[in-house]
C-alpha cells in the first residue's frame, strides 16, 4: 500500500493538463460535498468553497489533503472513478506493471498497490516532463484562504536535506510511512523511495541513507564531441552535412570508472541528398573496460537540398569557363 505516496501519479495527471494547457492555475474549482467530506490529511474544504488549481496543488503537495486531491479529480475528469481510470492507464503506459490504483488519495482500499519501482517510475516522469512541480513540492511553510490558514510540508527533507526537491510523503497504518523523496545536486537528480516503514524518523533517516550513496557513488558524465564531425553529402547542395548529439546525451557512472570512460565515432561514409535535419548518420560509442555504457546518435544538424538539373548545369559551365581561363 502506498497511502498518500499515491498522489505523485494525481499530481503528474494534474500538471500533463496545466501544461497541454487544458486548465490553468488561475481556474476556479467548486468543492461538492463529496471532496468535503474527505477523512484522513485535509485542509478542511466545506462543500460550495471555491479555490484555484495552484491553491489546490499547494494543498496537495505540502500537506497532503485528500479533500483537495478529491477536488482536483472531479474538476479534470467529472468524477474520481473516472480520474482513477486515467491513472491506471497512464501508470499502464509508463511500465508500471505491479500497480493498481483505487482511488487518488492512497487511503486505504483493498487492491490499492503499488511497488516502491513504479513509484520511483512516476515519480521520475513528473519531475523531468514537469519541473514547475517544484515550486509546489519545495514549499516549506505557506498559508491558503489570505493567511487565515497554514500550511506546513510533511516532507521534513525539503528543510533538513540538502538540495532535497521533494516529493510525497504517505502513512496509514496499514501502509506505514511511505516517502518519495527527490534531491538534486551537481546537475545530478536522484529519487529514494521507501515504504511500509515504521515511524517517519526511520523513514526519512532511509531515504537520507539511499540518497546518500547515490551522491556519493555516483556521478553524471555528458559525452562531448572536440571536433563536430561531418558527413559527404552526394549531390547535395552543400557538399558535407554537419553532425550533431542526438538526445540521451548524459550517462550515469560510478565516479570510480569516471577516469576511465573512452569514446569513439562512427559515421556513414557519405549521404544521398536530400538530407534531412536530424536524420541519423553517425554514433557517438562510450565504453568503460570495453564494455558499451552508452551509444548516442549523431544526426545532421541541418537540412541539405539535392542539387537541380539548373544547379548542375551552371555547375557545369563555372567548371568549363574556369578551365578555359587556365588554358
Amino acid at each position: 500500500e502506498p497511502a498518500s505516496v499515491t498522489k505523485v501519479m494525481t499530481l503528474l495527471l494534474i500538471m500533463e493538463a496545466l501544461d497541454s494547457g487544458r486548465i490553468n492555475q488561475e481556474d476556479v474549482v467548486t468543492v461538492s460535498a463529496r471532496a468535503s467530506g474527505m477523512g484522513g490529511s485535509q485542509v478542511y474544504l466545506k462543500e460550495g468553497e471555491q479555490m484555484t488549481v495552484g491553491e489546490l496543488i499547494k494543498c496537495i503537495t505540502v500537506v497532503s489533503g485528500n479533500d483537495a486531491t478529491v477536488a482536483m479529480a472531479e474538476y479534470l475528469a467529472g468524477s474520481e472513478s473516472a480520474f482513477v481510470q486515467q491513472m491506471n492507464q497512464r501508470a499502464q503506459e509508463l511500465g508500471m506493471e505491479d500497480t493498481n490504483f483505487v482511488n487518488c488519495t492512497g487511503l486505504p482500499a483493498p487492491g490499492h498497490m503499488t511497488t516502491a519501482y513504479d513509484i520511483a517510475l512516476m515519480s521520475r516522469e513528473l519531475l523531468t516532463r514537469h519541473p514547475d512541480i517544484k515550486k509546489y513540492t519545495t514549499i516549506w511553510m505557506d498559508t491558503i484562504r489570505n493567511g487565515a490558514f497554514g500550511l506546513s510540508n510533511t516532507n521534513k527533507l525539503i528543510r533538513f536535506y540538502p538540495g532535497a526537491t521533494g516529493l510525497k510523503t504517505g502513512f496509514t497504518s496499514g501502509a506505514g510511512y511511505c516517502l518519495s523523496a527527490t534531491a538534486q545536486r551537481d546537475g545530478m537528480e536522484l529519487i529514494a523511495v521507501t515504504m511500509g516503514c515504521e515511524s517517519a524518523k526511520i523513514r526519512n533517516a532511509a531515504c537520507k541513507q539511499l540518497l546518500d550513496y547515490g551522491f556519493a557513488n555516483y556521478a553524471l558524465v555528458s559525452p562531448d564531441l572536440e571536433d563536430v564531425p561531418s558527413v559527404p553529402v552526394v549531390l547535395g547542395k552543400e557538399k558535407t552535412v554537419p553532425l550533431t548529439l542526438g538526445e540521451n546525451r548524459q550517462l550515469l557512472v560510478p565516479k570510480a570508472k569516471k577516469a576511465g570512460l573512452t569514446q569513439s565515432v562512427t559515421l556513414e561514409e557519405s549521404a544521398a541528398a536530400p538530407v534531412e535535419k536530424g536524420a541519423v548518420l553517425g554514433t557517438l560509442t562510450v565504453k568503460s573496460g570495453g564494455g558499451t555504457l552508452l551509444e548516442i546518435p549523431l544526426s545532421a544538424a541541418k537540412a541539405v537540398e539535392k542539387l537541380t538539373f539548373g544547379d548542375v548545369f551552371l555547375m557545369v559551365l563555372k567548371r568549363a569557363a574556369m578551365a578555359k581561363e587556365d588554358a
